[in-house]
């Protein structure tokens, strides 16, 4: 009976853990990154749609943001100063990651192959809807260094502000508005949070 590993394969994501170079609070698995990544990209697709009037597809987006990292899962979590560092590295990086998203799309039935593959790489979105899931990747890299410096983890504060450069660069009135509208719940407790007063 032949069998197809792809899903199996993509389950391992709970095993590479994100930061690698920095000392966490709390440690962030590419799993955890990748869920919060699609909830953050439906999100800002809505918004896309409601408030700024982008025409973009919500769920199309919030499935590409759930395998965005996943060829990292043959790859690692690459550094992002490393990935970065100059335009060398960063074609070889995105190089490696394309032949990876082609192995994995390997995994599957032949008939799954090519719809999968647009997931993995991208491809499957408009470059508006591009700019969007980006922005996502970015919020929840945000998220996570604002977590850690109100856990008293000085070790992000130079990422947290490299992130809001990064974000606020990216002149995404989708993300704008999240940052406006929705970023500040996140140092709220429970209590507060639940007792918020909805329009």
């Amino acid at each position: 009976m032949k069998t197809y590993p792809f899903n199996a394969l993509v389950s391992r994501m709970k095993y590479i853990c994100r930061w690698s170079l920095m000392h966490s609070a709390r440690p962030e698995t590419l799993s955890e990154h990748t869920a919060e990544t699609a909830i953050l990209a439906h999100t800002l697709c809505l918004i896309a749609k409601e408030v700024t009037g982008t025409p973009v597809r919500p769920e199309t987006v919030a499935v590409a943001a759930l395998y965005h990292d996943a060829p990292e899962i043959m790859t690692g979590d690459m550094p992002t100063p490393v990935k970065y560092k100059n335009e060398r590295l960063r074609s070889a990086y995105k190089a490696l990651e394309e032949e990876s998203a082609r192995q994995m799309a390997a995994l599957l039935p032949p008939a799954l192959r090519a719809e999968m593959t647009g997931y993995l790489t991208g491809r499957c979105l408009s470059d508006a809807e591009k700019r969007i899931l980006k922005a996502a990747d970015r919020l929840s890299a945000l998220i996570k260094c604002t977590e850690e410096v109100q856990a008293g983890n000085r070790e992000f504060a130079s990422a947290l502000a490299q992130q809001k450069a990064a974000i606020t660069a990216m002149h995404c009135p989708e993300a704008d508005y999240f940052l406006e509208h929705m970023l500040p719940c996140y140092a709220q407790n429970l209590d507060e949070l639940t007792r918020a007063e909805t329009d």
